[in-house]
């Protein structure tokens, strides 16, 4: 069985925009990935929101990569808002977004995942205490 990837904002907006300076590390890596990509709504509002920027039609490329089945959104916050306001509280100096608290969350129900992000963040924060998030970034 393949490693399930949790998709972060940085990764989905370079794989988007041919321009960004991390666009060909992040083709090489969805071209790694057996979809679907894990993610949550608060990284697909990220995403909308950063698209906007971008380009004409850019928004709807990311709504796109969710009708497609390309992301799985089935992570439910509403299910995990206790959790989650506690990972935020806890990282409050970092600042912890949702979105990272999420993916966090989610890295705990997906044991054996990895999260693609180029968050450094994610060096940070722990996952169940006092495990390290196994992640995917550029430069290792």
């Amino acid at each position: 069985m393949s490693t399930r990837v949790i998709l972060d904002t940085g990764p989905l907006i370079a794989f988007l925009n041919s321009r960004d300076a991390r666009h060909e590390w992040a083709r090489e890596q969805w071209g790694r990935v057996e979809p679907p990509f894990l993610t949550c709504e608060a990284v697909i509002a990220e995403a909308c929101f950063l698209a906007h920027r971008l380009a004409s039609g850019a928004q709807e490329a990311v709504v796109s990569l969710v009708e497609r089945g390309v992301l799985d959104l089935s992570f439910r916050l509403a299910d995990e808002t206790a959790t989650v306001a506690r990972m935020m509280r806890k990282y409050h100096d970092v600042p912890m977004s949702l979105a990272d608290a999420c993916l966090v969350r989610m890295s705990e129900h997906h044991r054996g995942s990895v999260v693609l992000t180029l968050d450094g963040d994610f060096r940070i924060y722990r996952r169940s205490g006092r495990q390290p998030v196994p992640v995917r970034m550029p430069g290792g």
